[in-house]
């Protein structure tokens, strides 16, 4: 059923006054569609999620029928407390427990034993829960005026390029949901780090926006990486995080993502990019602005490639905050092909990594 979306600017002004936050009109017209049923994008520090009530079993399943998602792949409950839990989780493990109070609120989902109250439309089918405290005062402030916690995933059509602007929730969902929340461009531009806490070792599902080194000083011990053939043991059946199963932040373009170090790197994108329009293909690159810049010294023809710079090598935040829209960007244009470098794989570079890999559907070449 075709939905009216409106689009609300949420007041930049109040944004360091909570409780200013929580009373504005917008935010409490958008509480009150939640709790009716309805769906409300809204912004949090990672990307734009797509909200409903996940505690109502219908609500949930607009979420899917919204984005086009498959059923078996789990959704993220967002809080704004820790007293929230209560109703949620069954179980709050030490561990769990130790990363939620040095990382909540921010950008770490961990994977939990449900509470029977939870559907299990939300999970997916699974006897445990995704939770996680958004950093941002808009979600922080909708959660709390709604009065219960709320399924969101990313607010895009699934296994597009997640939204970091209001705009790019418009592109894919107006006339499927209710509300949009417009609080601006978000700041981390990659999803949570997914954590499983129901074991003896917490075991990562999902690289985000806390890396892997941050999250072993926290606990003072080792957090696992789950392995790339425990990852393909799972695909029979529900998905136990978020982004594991399905294509994910795909262009409309095929994608190969080319790995290796710079100069090496550059010269081999500029190599395969020529290669690509000598056949006749119209070829996009998302690259560092270390590799224009190569590129310009080395007086390397660049005028018949669309390229879209990602940031500096040097600050992999930058680069975060800036693929998805980049990715967007190269889906306005009328390239056929595109070409993605590769960054190192240490802290943030594993989740920007994670996303290239899907981005380019597991093409990858390189040294």
């Amino acid at each position: 059923m075709d939905r009216q979306t409106v689009i609300w600017q949420v007041p930049q002004g109040v944004y360091d006054d909570g409780e200013a936050l929580a009373v504005t009109p917008e935010i409490l017209e958008a509480a009150n569609v939640l709790r009716e049923g309805g769906l409300v994008a809204f912004p949090t520090e990672t990307v734009y999620g797509l909200g409903a009530n996940g505690l109502d079993a219908s609500a949930v399943d607009s979420i899917f029928i919204a984005k086009g998602r498959p059923s078996d792949n789990p959704l993220i409950l967002h809080i704004a407390d820790l007293a929230d839990l209560d109703q949620i989780v069954a179980r709050l493990p030490a561990r769990a427990a130790c990363l939620a109070e040095v990382f909540w609120p921010g950008p770490l989902t961990l994977v939990l034993p449900k509470t029977k109250i939870v559907p299990m439309t939300t999970t997916g089918g699974l006897d445990t829960v995704a939770v996680r405290m958004p950093a941002h005062p808009v979600a922080l402030a909708l959660i709390r005026a709604t009065g219960v916690p709320l399924a969101a995933p990313s607010a895009n059509v699934s296994g597009r390029p997640s939204p970091t602007r209001a705009e790019h929730v418009a592109n894919d969902l107006m006339g499927k949901i209710d509300v949009i929340l417009d609080g601006g461009p978000t700041g981390i531009g990659v999803e949570s780090t997914v954590v499983d806490c129901t074991g003896l070792t917490p075991i990562i599902l999902r690289p985000g926006g806390v890396s892997k080194e941050d999250l072993e000083q926290a606990v003072g011990g080792p957090v696992e990486l789950i392995s790339h053939q425990a990852a393909e043991d799972l695909l029979d059946g529900p998905a136990p995080s978020p982004g594991m199963k399905y294509r994910h932040y795909a262009p409309k373009a095929p994608a190969l993502l080319v790995t290796g170090e710079p100069p090496r790197l550059f010269d081999q994108l500029a190599t395969m990019a020529r290669d690509l329009v000598a056949k006749g293909e119209q070829v996009g690159l998302m690259v560092s602005r270390e590799a224009v810049e190569y590129w310009q010294e080395q007086s390397i023809d660049t005028t018949s490639w669309q390229i879209i710079c990602m940031g500096s090598r040097g600050d992999l935040k930058e680069i975060a905050a800036n693929i998805y829209g980049g990715l967007r960007d190269l889906d306005n244009t009328t390239v056929t092909r595109i070409l993605l470098e590769s960054v190192p794989k240490s802290g943030l570079g594993l989740a920007i990594m994670n996303r290239l890999a899907k981005a380019a559907g597991s093409r990858i070449v390189g040294q």
